[in-house]
């Protein structure tokens, strides 16, 4: 699957759910302005084909959570999600060979050598600090002490260096992936009115994600330390802070990672268990004491999470379904455990 140009034909024969998924395609639920009321409609109407209770639930104006019910035979038995989002970030149209909401086939199946699959058992911690430096103020053409600029260089010294570390150490070992090491990267910057004028504050803006392997207390007083040694006038303050790090078993004595490592087995997948480099609603699933794993069975594929030309191939998304349903019956079909009865 790839976008393609309008008005390319796919022919008679084409699996209704390549179809119904490039109808799916075909929503615009960009930011910052998504058509989340389509793709509701969208999803509300292939649970209805299927004789699947609906229910929307508004967890805050104009956003609409969508949650299908397929019954089964043995309400004895815990609930399986299936969770995923409906938009998607900014695309920029000039960068796409095709515009990027067509979803049109073309005949372009590109696939990367890889025949593993990745599943995520954990996520990093998301952690997004705000550091401001304050300082002396005056005119641009005084050489003046105790600068905000001069302290903020400190930090921005101290957080960077941080980030080569780790990334230098992610590079020289083949064992670690994204999700291992602890990633930072500064993303806003502010401070100054003029060009004349040596501002008294400014502020910058870091995005870290941190591996559940790391101690949270410690790297926080990390943070600290680098802030102090900056000067006097120098604060932090999180507008993100996750602090949960708890993570799904992969061992083959617990019944869920079993029922799901024991399909994969039978259908020769091959995996690859990793720490997810970002965040996603897993996070509070985990947190609230259920398994949660990420997967989806898309191997063969570019990671071109948020980038450009995105595609799948169509055999491969097939495959999914296949892959999907055999996971699906099995994970349905664990026995309650001994603490539900």
């Amino acid at each position: 699957m790839a976008p393609g140009k309008p008005g390319k034909s796919t022919g008679a024969s084409e699996n209704p759910s390549v179809t119904l998924f490039r109808e799916y395609l075909r929503i615009d639920t960009v930011h910052p302005k998504p058509d989340y009321d389509a793709a509701v409609q969208f999803l509300e109407r292939v649970g209805t084909d299927l004789g699947l209770a609906c229910q929307k639930v508004e967890v805050c104006q104009g956003r609409v959570v969508l949650i299908l019910t397929w019954q089964g035979t043995n309400p004895r038995l815990r609930s399986i999600l299936l969770n995923s989002h409906t938009d998607v970030v900014p695309v920029f149209e000039e960068h796409w060979t095709y515009p990027p909401f067509e979803a049109v086939k073309d005949s372009q199946g590109l696939a990367s050598p890889s025949d593993t699959f990745s599943v995520f058992y954990g996520e990093r911690s998301p952690w997004w600090i705000k550091v401001k430096c304050m300082g002396s103020p005056g005119h641009g053409s005084r050489f003046i002490s105790n600068t905000a600029a001069e302290k903020m260089h400190k930090v921005i010294t101290s957080f960077l260096a941080f980030r080569e570390s780790e990334k230098q150490r992610l590079k020289s070992d083949s064992s670690l992936t994204l999700g291992d090491v602890t990633s930072l990267n500064m993303t806003m910057l502010e401070g100054g009115v003029s060009f004349n004028v040596v501002p008294s504050e400014m502020a910058a803006g870091f995005d870290i994600r941190i591996p559940p392997t790391v101690d949270l207390k410690a790297f926080e007083e990390q943070v600290a330390t680098w802030c102090r040694g900056a000067g006097d006038g120098v604060t932090y303050e999180f507008h993100q802070k996750c602090m949960d790090q708890h993570i799904t078993s992969t061992e083959e004595s617990d019944p869920w990672w079993k029922a799901f490592s024991g399909v994969c087995r039978d259908m020769k997948l091959q995996l690859k268990l990793e720490i997810f480099p970002a965040a996603t609603d897993s996070r509070y699933i985990r947190a609230a004491g259920h398994p949660a794993i990420g997967f989806s069975p898309m191997n063969r594929t570019p990671v071109l999470l948020h980038d450009h030309n995105e595609f799948l191939n169509e055999q491969v998304f097939l495959r999914g379904i296949e892959i999907y349903a055999r996971l699906l019956t099995a994970l349905a079909s664990v026995p309650p455990l001994p603490a539900e009865g």
